[in-house]
């Protein structure tokens, strides 16, 4: 088998699918490992490093795509603009790609066409189930953590007010209050990392789980009422609410954004279009100069006026929308992300070849497209298919 390792083509993703260690053992497993020249480059892992583990470069993009049998990629396929020329478009038919595709968030439906059209076989990263023989293999938990912590560092950083509490000569400056929607992975990295900093922390999750673990952390737990049958589906992960709960959910923030200096919002359903909760009314009722960061962007976003990939100013509140927050530490990220990947490749990997049983429950959760098909449950719900 050969494996492609492309430069990631998103602007400000640092990220690289493998480094050197992994590939010395994706070579030790039998498989031939071809690199883009630089692709390791903002991540700190050079060119030379991947020629000495063994790996094979390629200056030529098209050339990669064309000779790998799996392509291992850390954000979904785009539009090359150096290229003038789609990422897609670059595949091949019986081709496999392992990547994070978030195929049911709209903003990828095209794509994700377009994959299964071309023959492609793909898997998305974001909805390796959560069960205890998946959990080496679970590169959203690991790049949640990044999330979780860089995020609160961004919002530190725009907030225009101390984060801890401060006595001074002129007088005592409060504490930022700092609320976590969703006390997943992410939601409890960021109130840790909040808590750190010496703001006062608030979360909020529908299921009871959550509450218990954020409290753990020190934080002033909101209770929503929400009956936990309704709450917590398959693998202890949130699930979609009817409606009437959804808009009661909406109705406990609107009480307690307005005292809100940081509102963190990673409220995500695994394979899912993430919920909206904050509405644009809520942020005309916050403080001046408070900041959402929205790491569910990727899947939707939590806040209605988040903008995919961008930081915008709205009511005098500040809107972080920036989709690869784990890029933003990529020596890190990337180091765990390339053992996610690789640990699952090998778990895929049977005499050679990427092995597709569709029994497999981690299979058959990841699977997006196969067979010119788009199967992934959450895509299909979301495309109405």
């Amino acid at each position: 088998m050969t494996i492609g390792i492309p430069k990631e083509i998103m602007p400000g993703e640092a990220r690289v699918a493998a480094t050197p260690e992994t590939i010395k053992k994706f070579i030790a497993d039998g498989a031939t490992v071809l690199v883009e020249s630089g692709a390791g480059e903002s991540s700190l892992y050079y060119d030379e490093q991947y020629i000495e583990a063994g790996a094979k470069l390629v200056n030529d993009t098209q050339e990669l795509f064309d000779k790998s049998d799996l392509i291992l990629k850390v954000k979904e396929p785009l539009f090359n603009e150096k290229l003038q020329k789609h990422e897609v478009d670059m595949m091949h038919k019986g081709q496999h790609l392992i990547t994070f595709i978030h195929p049911a968030s709209p903003v990828n439906h095209e794509m994700v066409k377009h994959l299964a059209q071309k023959g492609v076989t793909s898997f998305t990263l974001d909805s390796i189930p959560r069960i205890s023989r998946a959990q080496n293999m679970d590169a959203l938990t690991s790049m949640s953590t990044c999330a979780g912590y860089k995020g609160i560092i961004m919002a530190a950083d725009d907030l225009t007010i101390f984060m801890p509490q401060l006595f001074t000569a002129v007088g005592m400056l409060k504490p930022a209050n700092v609320l976590v929607i969703g006390a997943g992975v992410a939601g409890l990295q960021a109130l840790a990392t909040a808590r750190r900093l010496g703001a006062i922390t608030y979360a909020m999750d529908i299921r009871p789980a959550g509450n218990e673990q954020a409290g753990s952390l020190g934080a002033k737990t909101i209770n929503l009422g929400i009956p936990e049958e309704l709450a917590v589906g398959k693998g202890g992960y949130a699930q979609t609410l009817p409606e009437e709960w959804l808009q009661k959910e909406r109705e406990k923030i609107a009480e307690v954004i307005k005292d809100m200096d940081i509102v963190f919002c990673s409220a995500l359903i695994p394979g899912k279009i993430a919920p909206i909760l904050i509405t644009e009314d809520m942020i005309k009722t916050m403080k001046n100069g408070s900041v959402i960061v929205d790491i569910s962007i990727d899947q939707g976003g939590n806040c209605e006026m988040t903008a995919p990939g961008k930081k915008i100013r709205a009511h005098n509140v500040t809107i972080q929308g920036i989709k690869n927050i784990p890029g933003l530490i990529p020596t890190s990220s990337t180091w765990m992300f390339s053992n996610n990947v690789y640990n699952l490749v090998k778990y895929l990997t049977k005499d050679g070849e990427i092995n597709i049983d569709l029994n497999d429950e981690i299979t058959s959760s990841i699977l997006v497209t196969h067979n010119e098909e788009i199967v992934h449950t959450g895509a299909r719900e979301a495309m109405k298919i």
